[in-house]
């Protein structure tokens, strides 16, 4: 990340259009760690359709047992990573009140929390960036961002994730490219 770059930690990004034919088209992305190192982040957008007690061997608790295990990105498929909030949370590791984690002990005591407030999602694989290149992705234009808030990683569905945070941004070239047809032959 060069000097006076800002970091993108706790922002979406957005395919703006230039990502067609990549794993990355139509998606949108959470930054959950961002610095001289490079970037992390999970898609937000691409659900799977298998369930957490389909995926893991573990016992798991019942609360968890259901939850959708989606993609959150081409890097490790294995990875595991998940992110979790609650209406008691104020020191979050993405946002004051979100928090990203990969520990699969974690996880099951999170499950076995009992707390009603709780909201997870959890991810298979992830995106990352090695020193720079998230920089020089953004210097080309192939994202765009918009800042993240919790009640938008959880109460918008995965699959009008993108359509809805472009309709968000308000300017008429992103509005037009949200209503396009994915393939422009279509039209």
């Amino acid at each position: 990340m060069p000097k006076g770059r800002p970091s993108l930690k706790g922002r979406f990004l957005l395919d703006g259009g230039k990502l067609h034919g990549s794993s990355f088209h139509r998606t949108v992305v959470l930054v959950c760690e961002h610095d001289a190192a490079g970037a992390f982040g999970l898609v937000l957008n691409h659900p799977g359709d298998t369930e957490l007690a389909d995926a893991f061997d573990q016992d798991l608790p019942e609360a968890i047992r259901s939850e959708t295990l989606s993609r959150g990105g081409p890097v490790q498929p294995s990875a595991l990573s998940y992110l979790h909030s609650d209406t008691l949370m104020t020191d979050g590791n993405v946002l004051p009140d979100l928090s990203v984690g990969h520990d699969l002990g974690e996880l099951l005591g999170l499950g076995g929390s009992g707390s009603s407030s709780r909201k997870l999602r959890v991810f298979a694989g992830y995106a990352g960036w090695s020193s720079g290149q998230l920089d020089d992705e953004m210097r080309r234009g192939a994202w765009l961002t918009h800042p993240a808030t919790s009640e938008l990683v959880f109460r918008v569905p995965p699959e009008a994730l993108w359509h809805h945070l472009l309709r968000l941004r308000d300017r008429w070239p992103e509005r037009l490219l949200a209503e396009a047809p994915d393939d422009l032959s279509w039209n």
